[in-house]
């Protein structure tokens, strides 16, 4: 097998700290477009609220993601050649154990943190979060994520022991299956169309959590193994066109009705004079930005690969996810952004 000697542990490692800096990069870009109007005779939750949801709610979408992209791997790397595919799978399993961990206890404490957001005034009891699970959708979804993340922790598990005789599919439908919950927690549109809503924004996410998740594994595992990067990144490539149009569409629908059903501004002023306009703005660039690095990729990148000779993917594509995990931040805050 032949090693890029060019890519380090170091820089890989580089890579996830990049996700994790650009998804709360994001947030305090979100936070900052946000101008949330002050409530009279409502309690407000208190500033450590209003900054630690956020950063929670990234942490999940990050670990989810995480999960997704680790369970993705080995259908990406095949199984033909398990020689060379079990030292990266062997680091890939304890490592989605662990991310599904992470998403277990976010989904928790986002429930929690929620429950007394609502109720700013009252103490936080397992009572009160209880009853705030009963009444509020939100707390509905997050708990079901947090129960199917939990289930990932046992099967991952498994895995762990007894390798790839857990199917990969079984790991990929629990993973994707937990993040459908989540657009529940965000903005729901009109009831009117309520239901188109809600299935593109499940769509955004699934293709999202995909592509970043995908994307995000190979670099930090696989990069740096020439033969098998060749055998992944153009099953890679083909997923991640898919996922940028779905991303791409079902994005764009959400942001543009929400704002098309602004009472107060109307298109397409309510682009640049909402807090929502201002934030969505921000994600179209993003998307607009991942497109020309994917393409930079895929089109230029992919023949040498092929060939197993050195490029510098694993500075493109870190700085890919980079802008995904800011991507990633101002989504959160987008669930939560006025739109007037």
């Amino acid at each position: 097998m032949t090693v890029n000697r060019t890519t380090t542990p170091t820089t890989r490692y580089w890579v996830v700290a990049g996700l994790l800096v650009g998804g709360a990069l994001g947030v305090f870009l979100g936070l900052g477009l946000s101008t949330t109007p002050e409530v009279v005779g409502v309690a407000e939750p208190g500033v450590v609220v209003r900054f630690a949801h956020p950063l929670v709610r990234t942490l999940l979408d990050l670990s989810a993601t995480a999960v997704v992209g680790l369970s993705l791997l080995p259908k990406l790397l095949g199984f033909s050649r398990p020689n060379l595919t079990e030292p990266v799978m062997r680091l890939a399993r304890p490592g989605a154990v662990i991310a599904a961990a992470v998403w277990v206890f976010t989904a928790l404490l986002s429930i929690v943190i929620r429950a007394y957001e609502t109720r700013p005034d009252v103490t936080v009891t397992i009572g009160s979060v209880v009853d705030y699970v009963q009444r509020v959708g939100a707390g509905q979804g997050l708990l079901f994520s947090a129960v199917c993340a939990l289930n990932y922790l046992w099967v991952g598990i498994l895995a762990v022991r007894k390798g790839e005789t857990v199917p990969a599919e079984l790991r990929i439908l629990i993973s994707m299956f937990g993040l459908l919950p989540l657009p529940v927690t965000g903005h729901a549109s009109n009831w009117k169309y309520h239901d188109y809503s809600m299935i593109s924004m499940e769509l955004h996410v699934l293709g999202a959590a995909a592509w970043t998740g995908g994307l995000a594994a190979l670099v930090v595992l696989v990069a740096h193994r020439r033969g098998l990067l060749a055998e992944a990144l153009p099953k890679f490539s083909r997923l991640a066109t898919i996922s940028l149009v779905l991303v791409s569409v079902t994005g764009l629908f959400n942001g543009l009705l929400e704002l098309a059903l602004n009472p107060v501004v109307s298109l397409p002023v309510s682009l640049f004079t909402t807090s929502y306009g201002l934030i969505l703005v921000g994600k179209i660039v993003c998307a607009g930005l991942l497109a020309l690095l994917g393409a930079n990729i895929r089109w230029r990148m992919l023949p040498h690969i092929a060939q197993h000779r050195t490029t510098a993917i694993v500075g493109w594509a870190a700085v890919e996810v980079t802008i995904m995990g800011i991507a990633f931040g101002l989504a959160v805050i987008l669930s939560r952004a006025p739109v007037a």
